[in-house]
């Protein structure tokens, strides 16, 4: 004969926990699954990579032109006044020259007097090929400003006027025995000029210097610049520089590796130059299937979690239902235990009463019977108040000696990649002569977590984190400090009680049971310690938790 299979009221409840459980795990692996499969189909990743190297690049452009800057300024406002004549201005210039070995050359102009006077470094004076190459570039110069000075002077006074610095760069390659050089000019409007004077300063760098100096210590500063990000240690970035018409590599950090960078941006404070960047050992394309493999990874760990989550699930469920049937059970066994012991009291004080014995020997036969009875119910009754106890929630705690530094410590750090990722600045200041401390490590854990939470969950724009443990007076204190919404002084002691929540719409704005700061409270007291709050509304909040050196609670239940 065959059974149909019926679904029973407990099973019904089961399946509806488990659909409960199951179906928005599912979907939320689902969206990830099509989430990844769209990062992977847009190379969103590999976009993402590519911005932030191009922003390294952007600094390594600005670091470039605030250093040039830095070399220059000086030096324009030391130039010499068109007023002084041609013979003081080439002293001048000699001694720029001298002063900053850095410099090739130095040329001034000045249209209403027609002086045009370019000065190069003694020490080349004698290079032959250095001297034609100067004239070449003194001619240019000449006729350059010759032509165009006015619209020149005038492009950068309004450069003054908009950026505050009348000053642009200029630069070309050219090639010494073989070997690429880069010139760089700085051109400036000299400051000791009336408005409206034509008056051109240039400042020429020496190629070895940009080569050797200059664009070196430069990318060793935008490398090891911790303000651009965290640079990975197995593939560390690494930066060029190129001529805008070649391909090569012209120079390079130590750790280049070519052949080609993964992005590039053309360099305005040194025109027809390039920079280049990639992480070395790597591309950008490897970088990013190795995340679209770790999330797999990730997502197919979490299935097989999800999985067992669902197997423990069902069977804790059956678990609170047998345990339900138990108590059930206990319940209708109680009510009987107690009639029969009654029932029996009862009977024989009844017979007593009615005196209706006549042997004595009955009369204490009935009196140890009541007797027994009675403390058979006495210690029924007192079993069922131990029960009622544990249901009315008395928690045990486990009294350790602990290292509460490292507990804390341990404790923020697991906690620490969420507490950055909502964007937080955390501080933790944790003193080193803490000694050990008698405290149940979960329950202090847990409080320290409830106030991070609770500074994560009710801070607005000001995200500040500081934990601190420190000793004072005969005990330990515990610190967590936000620059949060706050408190009004009215609220500040009912906030620990159970299910309290404070008015600010903020709060009613956020999920919460209301019980967090009560257990912060019921665990500091059960350790002998208590908690108090400092705060100032849309100033920010300060918790302390004091726990004491000495005289450590005693281990086992406390009352809630």
């Amino acid at each position: 004969m065959s059974m149909k299979w019926k679904l029973t009221d407990r099973t019904k409840m089961l399946l509806k926990l488990e659909l409960a459980i199951t179906l928005p795990a599912v979907a939320l692996m689902g969206f990830s699954i099509w989430n990844l499969k769209h990062i992977q189909r847009d190379h969103v990743i590999e976009a993402a990579l590519q911005r932030d190297l191009q922003s390294v690049l952007k600094i390594a452009e600005k670091k470039t032109w605030m250093k040039a800057d830095d070399l220059v300024d000086p030096i324009r406002k030391d130039f010499p006044s068109p007023e002084e004549g041609t013979a003081k201005i080439n002293a001048k210039l000699d001694r720029i020259l001298a002063e900053n070995p850095e410099l090739a050359f130095v040329v001034f102009y000045d249209k209403p007097n027609h002086i045009f006077t370019g000065r190069m470094q003694s020490a080349d004076s004698g290079n032959p090929a250095f001297c034609d190459s100067m004239g070449d570039k003194f001619n240019m110069f000449q006729g350059w400003f010759s032509l165009e000075g006015p619209s020149l002077v005038e492009h950068l006074r309004m450069m003054k006027q908009k950026e505050d610095q009348a000053i642009t760069f200029e630069g070309d390659w050219s090639s010494n025995k073989g070997r690429r050089e880069y010139w760089s000019y700085e051109i400036f409007v000299p400051p000791s000029a009336s408005h409206d004077r034509v008056s051109i300063g240039v400042v020429g760098l020496d190629p070895s210097y940009v080569q050797n100096n200059f664009l070196p210590g430069v990318m060793k500063d935008v490398l090891s610049d911790k303000s651009n990000g965290p640079k990975p240690e197995a593939n560390p970035p690494a930066i060029m520089v190129r001529p805008s018409k070649d391909s090569d590599a012209w120079l390079a950090s130590a750790n280049w590796d070519g052949p080609k960078p993964e992005v590039e941006l053309a360099s305005s404070v040194f025109p027809g130059m390039v920079w280049g960047m990639k992480n070395r050992g790597t591309t950008i394309a490897d970088m990013a299937a190795k995340f679209l493999r770790y999330n797999y990874t990730v997502l197919g760990a979490l299935s097989l979690l999800m999985i067992g989550g669902i197997f423990l699930t069902y069977r804790n469920v059956s678990r609170e239902m047998n345990l339900a049937r138990l108590k059930s059970d206990f319940v209708a066994n109680v009510s009987h235990e107690l009639r029969t012991p009654l029932a029996l009291i009862r009977l024989y004080a009844e017979t007593l009463e009615l005196g209706r014995l006549n042997a004595k020997e009955k009369y204490q036969e009935y009196f140890r019977i009541i007797r027994e009875e009675s403390e058979r119910l006495s210690a029924l009754i007192n079993n069922i108040l131990d029960f009622s106890r544990i249901e009315a929630g008395r928690k045990e705690y486990d009294f350790k000696e602990t290292d509460l530094s490292e507990l804390i410590r341990s404790t923020l750090d697991s906690y620490r990649f969420q507490i950055e990722q909502n964007g937080f600045k955390f501080e933790e200041n944790i003193s080193p002569d803490i000694p050990p401390v008698n405290v149940d490590r979960e329950a202090i854990a847990r409080s320290l977590l409830n106030l991070v939470n609770n500074a994560l969950k009710y801070s607005k724009d000001r995200k500040f984190i500081g934990v601190t443990l420190y000793r004072a007076n005969g005990s330990v204190k515990l610190e967590v400090q936000d620059h949060g919404i706050g408190i009004p002084p009215s609220e500040q002691e009912k906030i620990f009680e159970k299910f309290y929540r404070c008015g600010d719409p903020l709060v009613h704005n956020i999920k919460g049971s209301g019980l967090g700061l009560s257990l912060v409270r019921h665990i500091a007291r059960a350790h002998g310690g208590d908690v108090h709050v400092e705060s100032v509304p849309d100033k920010g909040s300060k918790f302390t938790i004091k726990l004491p050196l000495h005289g450590a609670p005693r281990t086992g239940a406390v009352p809630a």
